[in-house]
């Protein structure tokens, strides 16, 4: 089930409160810019009582049109579900000194539970989509330091609409200028062995230098208070390991 971020409910009722008050604001500029109309409306209404006008539309006895209410406003449609049960999003890479961080989401959007453990498999692609040489390590030593890596023995159980995340860490750092720095433009990612990849774009180029090695957290659940529809930020990076 999406959760509706309650900033966008409070943009809905601001938007149907100005309809509502505009219709009020229209009427005035129709008898402004047309009297003689205003007047025959008002002749239409001559046999009415107590005040009342008389209703209008296809079936009514003036066969003036209908007056429209305040539209509905549409609720913005979720993308739709793969074929494996899952939805797996990129997210914004983060850069601090040339340490850069970035998660990958997964959200249950099948009928089934969906289970995870351990590691994802990833490939890094170019912008061919074309793989590149870049060794993938289960946890983020050497690259950086983390207290949050649950271990290739986590387990976890995602209900429809629950989503897990795992984290990415690399390093943009050149030190032979004789090579070519590695830069990709897309993540092949696999959550766990037998499941079918999906291909996703981060926010952000996944540039390694010529280091070559992204380490990666196992799979875990995300806060309660992160399952709506936006995806959870990369935690900032930690000390750097020695």
């Amino acid at each position: 089930m999406t959760v509706i971020p309650f900033r966008h409910v409070a943009v809905l009722a601001a938007t149907v409160a100005l309809l509502a008050t505009g219709c009020g604001l229209s009427e005035e500029l129709e008898r402004e810019a047309d009297p003689g109309r205003t007047a025959s409306a008002q002749g239409g209404r001559s046999g009415t009582e107590g005040g009342l006008s008389a209703p209008t539309g296809p079936d009514s006895p003036t066969g003036g049109p209908a007056r429209a209410g305040a539209p509905e406003v549409p609720e913005a449609a979720s993308p739709a579900c793969p074929a494996s049960g899952v939805r797996i999003e990129g997210g914004v890479v983060s850069a601090a000194m040339g340490l850069r961080a970035m998660s990958v989401t997964l959200t249950n959007c099948g009928k089934d539970t969906y289970r995870l453990k351990g590691y994802p498999k990833l490939r890094v692609l170019d912008e061919h989509r074309e793989p590149l040489d870049v060794q993938i390590l289960e946890g983020t030593e050497p690259i950086m330091t983390r207290d949050d890596d649950p271990g290739a023995h986590h387990s976890v159980s995602l209900k429809r609409g629950q989503q897990a995340y795992t984290v990415l860490a690399w390093r943009n750092t050149v030190t032979d200028t004789t090579t070519t720095a590695v830069s990709g433009t897309y993540l092949k990612v696999t959550p766990a062995p037998g499941t079918s990849p999906a291909t996703v774009t981060p926010e952000g180029r996944i540039d390694l230098g010529n280091t070559g090695r992204i380490g990666t957290t196992a799979w875990q659940r995300s806060p309660a208070d992160e399952t709506d529809s936006s995806r959870p930020t990369a935690p900032a990076p930690s000390t750097p390991a020695s």
